[in-house]
């Protein structure tokens, strides 16, 4: 999946360094973010369960449910990260199709590696 064509243009770019805590498990989760450029590490409790590349989205559980994070995701390498908020969510969703798909497709993704780590 590659959704930072939709997102390249945004105004709102926020920038991370190495190692730097984009947010933390159990927060509450306000924002969901595109990976425009970079790579995220998604931790439960201490264990990497996931690296996210470019194009790919985080934070999205949170944004949909408005839970707590689920997970924290911190800075694996600089990242250039197109924060989507629940507005903006809504609006991707009704505007793009294919947008709506791959937000489900990643989660369902999610759920099978969530689901094929458990049976080790």
């Amino acid at each position: 999946m590659n959704l930072s064509n939709l997102f390249k243009n945004s105004s709102n770019l926020v920038d991370f360094t190495t190692g730097s805590i984009i947010f933390e498990e159990g927060a509450p989760g306000d924002f969901m973010y595109v990976v425009l450029e970079g790579e995220v590490e998604i931790h439960v409790g201490n264990q990497v369960v996931d690296v996210i590349s470019t194009g790919n989205i985080i934070g999205e559980m949170a944004l949909i449910d408005s839970g707590p994070r689920s997970a924290a995701a911190i800075a694996r390498t600089d990242c250039k990260l197109a924060p989507v908020d629940q507005k903006l969510f809504l609006y991707m969703v009704q505007q793009t199709p294919f947008f709506s798909l791959e937000v489900m497709k990643v989660l369902a993704d999610r759920l099978r590696l969530m689901n094929s780590s458990g049976k080790n």
